[in-house]
């Protein structure tokens, strides 16, 4: 194929082939962030369901006491990041596929973002509060 017909096939602009940018400038890097949260999903989400079943019959003093530990803390801190972050950018991409008028998406997309960002820092500072006896 031609260099020619190549570029009257291209949908994509001089600069955005150049760049390797779709026309939104972000898809790449939204499908990489989306793979790279489930990669690291797997061994945390792994950690904490082997951890939640070796708790069995713990009181509630105990609980807290393991939420308090650094390790503990740090992992569950990454666990809720990872969680929040991978579930907004998949709800993004369902809103868009699926939700045609443009002021609803923006409204869906915008409430989705900011619930995620919310119930996310709510669960952040739970475990920060528990981590640092607050």
């Amino acid at each position: 194929m031609s260099e020619n017909s190549m570029r009257s096939t291209s949908m994509r602009s001089t600069l955005g082939r150049v760049r390797h940018l779709g026309s939104a400038k972000e898809g790449v890097h939204h499908w990489w962030m989306q793979r790279l949260t489930a990669l690291a999903l797997v061994p945390l989400t792994l950690w904490f369901v082997v951890s939640l079943a070796g708790m069995a019959g713990m009181d509630h003093g105990a609980a807290l006491a393991w939420i308090g530990s650094p390790s503990v803390a740090i992992t569950l801190v990454l666990l809720i990041g990872a969680t929040f972050y991978h579930a907004q950018l998949g709800l993004q991409v369902v809103i868009e596929d699926y939700i045609h008028n443009e002021g609803l998406k923006l409204a869906v997309l915008v409430l989705v973002k900011f619930a995620t960002i919310v119930l996310g820092v709510a669960a952040i500072f739970a475990v920060l509060k528990i981590a640092f006896g607050g």
